[in-house]
């Protein structure tokens, strides 16, 4: 199962639709959807590597531009905003958030933490929003870039090893994901 939907990924990764793809989820991500970009922009990257630069564009500026509707929705419609904290487990956590924000500031939109709950989140906040805007283009566009860049310099190394430890990969991207939303979690309650 697992191999299959690895071909799958890799398969849509190399169609000719798939930055299309990569637009849509890095831009839902900011809103509602809880897979990171990462996951459609590495296979992307592995399957076209002279392509890393500009799939690493097209996801930084999908994801600031989601992230805006995001935190629109946590600016202008609190109840909403408010609701979709509430399924993520922080129905409480507005004031913990404004708490780390006075620590660490926009530094946040860096942290592993699903980017929809810091935009919706920065929006309730009432954050100032060019500064939240450019914070998020900058540290957004650093990640995927990294991302981007690091594949495109190591690719096919990276690439054997995903392809024959692939359970070990997801196992661990699983395991980093759950220990970021209990970090979260706990940061907020």
């Amino acid at each position: 199962m697992l191999r299959k939907s690895y071909n799958q990924l890799m398969m849509l990764a190399e169609s000719r639709h798939a930055l299309r793809w990569l637009a849509l989820e890095a831009f839902c991500e900011g809103i509602f959807f809880p897979i990171p970009p990462d996951l459609m922009l590495m296979p992307m990257v592995l399957a076209k590597r002279e392509r890393a630069w500009l799939y690493a564009m097209v996801t930084a500026v999908a994801s600031v531009l989601g992230g805006s509707v995001g935190y629109s929705l946590g600016y202008f419609l609190q109840p909403v905003g408010k609701f979709i904290l509430t399924l993520t487990g922080t129905p409480n956590g507005l004031e913990k958030f404004h708490e780390i924000y006075s620590q660490i500031g926009l530094i946040m939109l860096a942290l592993p933490i699903p980017f929809k709950l810091l935009a919706i989140a920065s929006g309730l906040a009432r954050f100032d929003f060019p500064t939240f805007i450019i914070a998020a283009g900058i540290l957004r566009s650093a990640r995927f870039f990294a991302v981007a860049g690091l594949l495109r310099i190591y690719g096919e190394p990276v690439r054997n090893f995903v392809e024959k430890r692939l359970a070990l990969v997801v196992s661990a991207a699983a395991v980093a994901l759950v220990l970021a939303l209990l970090a979260l979690k706990a940061l907020l309650h």
